[in-house]
């Protein structure tokens, strides 16, 4: 990423697209390198799988009728939510803060002065990465589920209507997970507080709004990540929450949010 030296003695500067290029080279060769990511998906993949089964197959044995918001559908994520956001979002929180730990956030800043860029890069390779890899997880629960629920006829099929969007708003859950807990992970800087502030706002807004009285549980409710996802997630939306469409909008808002708020801390912060 620097500059070539041409016949005449005068600076080229490279172009905005090979500058791009090189960033996201740059921050995709950091987070490969790193085996202990690899595991960590794994990992979380087999847990996500294996709790899926287990929702699944508790369902499909039960007689009772489980209620109409359970689907085939919902209940395909009830253990993608846990076992699948939370290992993928720790990695996100670290794509930063292991770097201000380590002091390589200087090396990083120094190869890529404008830090918004470094925002940006690892905003486009981790999201990326957790957007592949919880499509992938989504269409494996997906299945999955529907074949153990198909023995008690309450299984659901790909090509019903609005099941295709759902089944893909599952791996985009995971995606605006990562991106808000990367943010989070540039805004704290410290491991430990950016895991807690972002299973605070992924899981803990939601939480708290369980225990406020009603209308209050819902009408603020519908605005956390939770909430959101579970309207996208279902085919029966709960008509106290927004609607599925706005929905997905929240939950573009939360890391769309969050990347502008670690923009303009990181580009008036110093490196240290």
């Amino acid at each position: 990423m620097t500059a070539v030296a041409s016949r005449t003695g005068q600076r080229v500067v490279p172009s905005l697209a090979a500058r791009a290029r090189d960033v996201l080279v740059f921050e995709w060769v950091k987070l490969r390198s790193v085996r202990s990511n690899y595991v960590t998906l794994l990992l979380a993949a087999m847990a996500t799988i294996g709790a899926t089964a287990v929702v699944a197959q508790t369902i499909a044995s039960t007689r009772a009728a489980p209620p109409a918001a359970l689907t085939g559908v919902t209940v395909s994520f009830l253990g993608y939510a846990e076992y699948g956001v939370i290992p993928v979002s720790v990695l996100a929180v670290l794509q930063f803060t292991s770097e201000y730990t380590t002091g390589l956030i200087r090396t990083t800043f120094c190869a890529v002065p404008r830090r918004w860029a470094v925002l940006a890069g690892k905003a486009a390779i981790t999201g990326g990465a957790a957007l592949v890899a919880g499509e992938v997880l989504a269409f494996i629960c997906f299945f999955l589920t529907q074949a153990l629920l198909s023995g008690r006829h309450r299984g659901v099929s790909l090509t019903q209507p609005g099941v295709p969007g759902a089944v893909l708003a599952g791996g985009f859950v995971l995606c605006a997970c990562a991106l808000t807990a990367l943010s989070l992970g540039a805004i704290i800087r410290h491991t430990a507080g950016a895991i807690a502030a972002a299973l605070a706002a992924i899981y803990g807004l939601a939480v708290l709004c369980m225990v406020l009285p009603e209308p209050w549980r819902y009408d603020t409710g519908r605005f956390t990540m939770p909430f959101a996802a579970f309207q996208v997630l279902t085919m029966h939306p709960q008509p106290d929450l927004l609607s599925p469409a706005v929905s997905m909008l929240v939950l573009a808002a939360w890391p769309a949010a969050a990347l502008l708020a670690a923009g303009l801390v990181i580009t008036t912060r110093d490196a240290g």
